[in-house]
Order: C-alpha cells, then sequence, then structure tokens
C-alpha cells in the first residue's frame, strides 16, 4: 500500500508519558498531523529500592536479567551509578529486552541484549528464552505489570526474582487539552495499558463520555495489549500498529488513512 506522505493536519492526542512523547509527537509532525500533549501518567521509581540494590550487587549469580521497559532501564542504571556498580559488571549477564526501545536504551550504556523477541510482548519473551529450568532471572519492573511473564517463566522451571521498581501514577489533567477535547479531537493515540485507564479516568472528572466523544476520535493502540486494555474501557473499535514502536503506530495512522482515501471518508 502507498502511504501518503502526510496525515493532513489531523489533530492527533499523544498520552506517553512527558518525558517519553517527544518521538512520537516528531513522527506524528513530521507527516503533517498536530501532535497534542496530554500525559496520563508519569512514572515513579518506588520509595524503596533496597531489594533492586541488593540483587545489583550480586548481579553474577543470576544467569539471565530481563528488562521490560525503558523505564526499567533508567531507574536501574540509576541504582548502579548511586551505589558504584559499573555497566561492565551488567555486560557481562545474558540480557533480554522486550523490544527495540528497551534494546536501545540499553545499547546506549554499552550493553548488548543477548535475545529480543520479534513480537514485542511477555509471551513472546518468554517463549524465546530456551533451556531456562533451572536458571535464575532477575526481572525489574513495574509495579502494576503483567503477571504472565514471571509466571510463564516460573511454568517453564525458572527462578524469578520479580522487583517492582517503578509504578505509574495519574498525572494532573490539562485545562487547555481538554477544551480541545470538547470541541473535537481525530485520533487518540494508546501505548500501555495504564494511559488507557487514567485518560478515561480524566475525561470522566472532566464531565466527558470517554466513549462518546466530540468528533468521534480515531483509536490507535500501540499493540494488542493496549488495544485490550482499551477494549475492557468500553473502546470496541482501534487500530492496532503491527510493529509496537512509536513508528510502528504512525505507520498505521498512514495506512489507515490512504485506506479511507482510497473509499472516498476519513475516518
Amino acid at each position: 500500500m502507498i502511504k501518503p506522505s502526510s496525515l493532513g493536519g489531523l489533530r492527533i492526542v499523544v498520552t506517553r508519558p512527558r518525558d517519553q512523547a517527544a518521538e512520537l509527537a516528531d513522527a506524528l509532525a513530521a507527516h503533517g498531523a498536530t501532535p497534542i500533549s496530554f500525559p496520563t501518567i508519569k512514572i515513579e521509581a518506588m520509595e524503596d529500592l533496597s531489594d533492586l540494590d541488593t540483587a545489583l550487587s550480586r548481579l553474577s549469580s543470576y544467569d539471565w536479567v530481563i528488562f521490560t521497559s525503558v523505564n526499567g532501564v533508567a531507574i536501574t542504571w540509576e541504582r548502579m551509578q548511586a551505589i558504584g556498580i559499573s555497566s561492565r559488571v551488567l555486560a557481562r549477564c545474558r540480557i533480554a529486552a522486550i523490544g527495540p526501545a528497551t534494546a536501545e536504551a540499553l545499547v546506549a550504556h554499552d550493553v548488548e541484549p543477548s535475545f529480543v523477541p520479534q513480537d514485542f510482548v511477555a509471551e513472546s519473551l518468554a517463549a524465546g528464552l530456551r533451556k531456562i529450568r533451572g536458571k535464575s532471572i532477575l526481572l525489574p519492573r513495574a509495579l502494576d505489570a503483567r503477571k504472565i511473564l514471571p509466571s510463564e517463566l516460573r511454568r517453564r522451571g525458572a527462578d524469578v526474582e520479580e522487583i517492582a521498581i517503578y509504578r505509574a501514577v495519574a498525572e494532573e489533567d490539562d485545562p487547555q487539552v481538554i477544551e480541545q477535547f470538547r470541541s473535537g479531537i481525530d485520533v487518540i493515540t494508546f501505548t500501555s495499558p495504564s494511559i488507557v485507564r487514567n485518560l478515561v479516568a480524566i475525561l470522566r472528572a472532566a464531565g466527558l463520555d470517554p466513549l462518546k466523544l466530540p468528533g468521534v476520535p480515531l483509536i490507535a493502540c500501540i499493540g494488542p495489549i493496549t488495544a485490550g486494555a482499551a477494549y475492557e474501557a468500553g473502546y470496541r473499535q482501534s487500530i492496532i500498529a503491527s510493529q509496537y514502536t512509536s513508528q510502528g503506530l504512525v505507520d498505521i495512522l498512514l495506512d489507515h488513512y490512504a485506506s479511507a482515501e482510497s473509499v472516498g471518508y476519513s475516518k
């Protein structure tokens, strides 16, 4: 399919955390869209990271260290620096990363992942790790992360040390953006289940029905897990990126509007 060179001034809400939104917003703007920044969550490190510090002090005892987000990489590195552990220590471990963004965050710290699944979801990550029975795995991740990954690893005989090192908390709403929702926007992008839940809560608190917004915005999800959360929230139709990245979201939007143009409608 030939993609259009422009998203034609579409008003597209970017709901990612403020410090992670630039890549998607810039890519949308490069195709002519008007990105509207509306972060619904922010990432906070857990107050007590002593369990992480203990695990990092004995990194050599783990057969695998698994990172499931850029946030997990960033917070782990902050603690490594705080307690004086060199990146070279982690580089000697076998590292798995859930997707390219997480892998790139590791490479930025001179750590090359040993494994990155082709599908950037927990199920594929668990399935891709071979011969893990009896192996020790460190899994630093979000407080409210899905349980499928550690459950599947344990089912296959691994000894998993799961440590909650950060959590997603609700951002304050932006009255100016709320007014844009009232006047009608074209697309809402979702990149995680927690973002879906928090946007719904914010809109309801502002007196809006998130399922009956002016303009009937298109819902675009970064992957099937996020799309599932959107469905549970009441969004019965959404488009889903085939590559679970910011660029994947842009590509699915280009494909969608190219198809819409070919049959004479805009959504």
